[in-house]
């Protein structure tokens, strides 16, 4: 997941891998606390990924608009939590 967040935070230096990496593990967490599979089938793979990115654009901390990163981010959110197929079992 690593090498899909680094260029959408256009990251190209490894010096914050362990800050991104974090990001990444918090935002699986959460969705799975929302009752989201985070398991990254093919099927599920690109929207599971996009919350991944916006959560990370959201929190990395230099990006204009965070708040509508974050604001986007939870709305994806809400709609997997809802939607059967992301629905954990």
């Amino acid at each position: 997941m690593l090498e899909k967040v680094k260029p959408a935070l256009r990251v190209k230096s490894a010096a914050f891998d362990g800050e991104i990496e974090g990001l990444i593990a918090a935002c699986l967490s959460d969705l799975r606390i929302a009752g989201i599979n985070t398991a990254l089938t093919c099927k599920r793979k690109a929207l599971i990924e996009r919350a991944v990115i916006l959560y990370c654009k959201a929190n990395f901390g230099y990006f204009e608009g965070g708040d509508r990163y974050a604001k986007v981010y939870e709305e994806l959110k809400i709609r997997l939590s809802l939607a059967g197929e992301y629905r954990a079992k």
